[in-house]
């Protein structure tokens, strides 16, 4: 059994704390502009009928939904995440959606995924990949787990590359983000957030982490100016 680092349970921690008003910090702190990105990183997907998906990092199931609602009704998503209190979360919104059927949750870290091998046709990890402590061997469980072919996609904040963009970015980002976010919720994980994506590596620096995981034909793709991007590559 997978232990979960220091740092992981701290991070743990964190989003079982803020699981109540993740949603709704969500929407409100990106203008909702989130809902956009995910839907344009499930589209990348390549998922035949009668596919298995795994999202990593679930959290509230956003992106196991998304998927659900653009792949053929006998596509079956099973999304896992250490946060068992997002997952609460995550499985009351999957009851009540037309989805219920096809879409199952498990806890488990990216690091150590409890499937065997190729038992997917695609993976995603939305807004999550940041947060895994060893994302060498993260990745290398994504590519583990997919069938020769299968597709991951990532997507993650990243830093705008525009100078002045970037400065509008920061000051939201750095000053006023975590302010929100403290009103609403616990203002330490709202700090934690511009912290783990300033020091994620450039896009570079990752594509060249999931070519060392295996992954192939790798890509990117810069979305609202850069604010976020999303990554592919196949196995």
């Amino acid at each position: 059994m997978y232990r979960l680092s220091e740092k992981g349970e701290r991070i743990q921690r964190m989003f079982d704390s803020i699981a109540p008003r993740y949603d709704l910090l969500n929407r409100l702190l990106s203008f909702g502009i989130d809902r956009r990105w995910r839907r344009f990183a499930v589209s990348l997907l390549q998922v035949p009928a009668g596919g298995r998906v795994l999202d990593v990092a679930t959290g509230t199931g956003d992106v196991a939904l998304e998927i659900a609602h653009q792949s053929p009704a006998d596509v079956s998503i099973v999304g896992v995440d250490i946060s068992r209190e997002m997952m609460e979360l995550g499985r009351r919104k999957v009851e009540l959606s037309p989805f219920a059927g096809r879409i199952s949750f498990e806890s488990a870290p990216c690091e150590a995924l409890p499937f065997a091998d190729g038992s997917f046709n695609g993976v995603t990890i939305a807004f999550g990949i940041r947060n895994v402590v060893d994302r060498g061997q993260g990745l290398r469980e994504m590519h583990r787990v997919l069938q020769p072919g299968g597709r991951a996609v990532i997507l993650e904040f990243s830093t705008p590359r525009s100078r002045l963009f970037r400065a509008l970015y920061h000051f939201y980002f750095l000053k006023v983000l975590p302010r929100i976010g403290g009103i609403f919720s616990k203002q330490s994980a709202y700090q934690y957030l511009p912290d783990s994506v300033l020091e994620f590596p450039s896009r570079e620096a990752f594509l060249s982490m999931m070519h060392d995981a295996g992954f192939r034909n790798l890509r990117h793709f810069d979305l609202t100016g850069g604010i976020s991007t999303v990554y592919t590559g196949d196995a």
